[in-house]
C-alpha cells in the first residue's frame, strides 16, 4: 500500500507518534505501515527510531528475519541511542534463538556504540560467551568490564562470576576484593537473593584463603609443637567444608606419622571426645571417622546396634522376672535405665514402646507397670 500524499508529507515525529500508539493498541499491521514510511522519508533520527520500532512490530507478529532486518537498518544509521537499542534488540533475538555468532557479533556492536545505558548488559553476555567457549581470560577481562560499570543490576552478577573463576585459580584474596565491592551495589532488602550469593561467596573465598594459610605451614626441625599441630588441626577441619575429604585425611595422616609432631597432633584429633586418664576402645573407631570424616555414618551405626541391643534386653525384662534369678532381673532393669542420664535416652526408652506396641497389637503405646522410670 503506497503512502498518501499527506502521509507522505506528514511530520516524522508525528507519523513515530502515530505508530507507536497503534502498536500499543496491538494494530501491529497499521504500525508497521507508519514505520516504513518514516524510514522512506525521515531524517537519520528519525530512521533510526522507525527501525527499531519496525524490528519490535515485526517480532511481535513474529517475523524474526524481517524484525532483524529492520534492527540492521537501525543499527547502520548510527544513532547513539536506538541504533544502540537496535544492537541490544538484535543481540537479545540471536540469542534466544540460540545462535552464537550472531549473537556475539551484535554484542559487540552494542559495545561499539559506547551507549553506558547498553554496556553492563552487553559486557556480561559477551562474558558468558567467552567462558562458554572456554576462554577464561578473555571472559574475566568482560567481567571486570561490567564491574567497571558499577551497574546495581549487572555488577553483583559480573562480580559472583569473576570470583568464582578467581577462587579456582588460587586467587581468593583478589576475589574477596571483587565480592566486597559488588556487596556495597547491592540492596539487601530490595534483592536478598543476590545479597546471599554474594555473602556466601565471600566466605567460600575467606575460607579458601584460609586453607592457603594453614597449608604454608609445614612441620621441619625447629617446628613449633603447639601452631605447627594446630594449623594441621585447622587446614584438616577446614578442607571438608570445601568438599575436599580426600585432601583432609591425608593432611590428618601425615601429621600423625610425623615423628617429632604425630602425638601432638592426635591429642588435637581427640580433643574433642577423648576421655583424659581413660583408653577406652572404641577411641581409635571415633578418631578413625573424625578423620575419614564419617563421623555421622559411625554415629548411625552405634546408634542402630544400642537400640537392637536396647530392645533385646527390655523385651526380656517386660516379660517379667518368671524363670530368672532376682538378681540377673534387677541387671536387667539396670540395663534398661542406663540411658536415662542422656538426652537421647528418652528416645530410646520410646522406640522400644513402640516396637512394643506393634508386637502386641496395641493401640496405645503402654509400657509394662513395674517399667523402669527413664528419667
Amino acid at each position: 500500500m503506497s503512502a498518501t500524499p499527506d502521509e507522505a508529507t506528514a511530520d516524522p515525529s508525528t507519523s513515530l507518534e502515530e505508530a507507536r500508539n497503534h502498536a500499543e493498541s496491538g494494530d501491529l499491521d497499521r504500525a508497521a505501515e507508519l514505520f516504513r514510511q518514516v524510514l522512506e522519508t525521515g531524517d537519520t533520527a528519525s530512521r533510526a527510531q522507525a527501525a527499531l520500532g519496525l524490528a519490535v512490530v515485526l517480532e511481535g507478529r513474529g517475523d524474526d528475519e524481517g524484525a532483524r532486518e529492520a534492527d540492521r537498518l537501525a543499527i547502520a544509521t548510527g544513532d547513539p541511542e536506538y541504533g544502540a537499542r537496535a544492537a541490544y534488540h538484535l543481540a537479545l533475538s540471536w540469542q534466544r534463538a540460540g545462535e552464537r555468532d550472531q549473537a556475539h557479533d551484535a554484542w559487540r556492536a552494542v559495545v561499539d556504540f559506547g551507549n553506558r545505558a547498553y554496556l553492563p548488559p552487553a559486557y556480561l553476555a559477551l562474558a558468558q560467551l567467552a567462558d562458554e567457549d572456554g576462554d577464561a581470560r578473555q571472559a574475566c577481562e568482560w567481567w571486570e568490564q561490567v564491574i567497571a560499570t558499577g551497574d546495581e543490576e549487572y555488577a553483583p552478577v559480573a562480580a559472583h562470576d569473576l570470583a568464582l573463576r578467581l577462587i579456582d585459580w588460587g586467587e581468593p584474596a583478589r576475589a574477596q576484593r571483587v565480592l566486597a565491592g559488588a556487596l556495597d551495589l547491592v540492596d539487601r532488602g530490595r534483592d536478598p537473593q543476590a545479597h546471599a550469593r554474594l555473602a556466601v561467596s565471600l566466605g567460600i573465598a575467606h575460607l579458601e584463603q584460609a586453607i592457603h594459610a594453614f597449608g604454608s605451614v609445614t612441620p621441619g626441625e625447629d617446628a613449633d609443637p603447639e601452631v605447627v599441630p594446630l594449623a594441621i588441626e585447622l587446614l584438616a577441619r577446614t578442607l571438608p567444608l570445601r568438599g575436599r575429604d580426600d585432601a583432609a585425611q591425608e593432611i590428618w595422616r601425615r601429621g600423625l606419622d610425623d615423628p617429632a609432631l604425630g602425638e601432638h597432633v592426635r591429642a588435637r584429633l581427640r580433643r574433642t571426645f577423648a576421655v583424659d586418664g581413660e583408653d577406652a576402645w572404641w577411641e581409635d573407631e571415633v578418631e578413625a571417622a573424625v578423620r575419614a570424616g564419617s563421623l555421622p555414618l559411625l554415629t548411625g551405626e552405634v546408634f542402630g546396634a544400642l537400640d537392637h541391643m536396647h530392645a533385646v534386653i527390655a523385651a526380656r525384662y517386660a516379660k517379667g522376672p518368671d524363670g530368672l534369678p532376682a538378681e540377673a532381673y534387677g541387671v536387667l532393669g539396670e540395663a534398661v535405665q542406663v540411658p536415662a542420664d542422656y538426652p537421647w535416652g528418652r528416645a530410646l526408652r520410646d522406640s522400644f514402646a513402640e516396637r512394643l506396641r506393634q508386637a502386641m497389637g496395641s493401640d496405645v503405646p503402654v509400657l509394662p507397670p513395674n517399667w523402669p522410670d527413664a528419667g
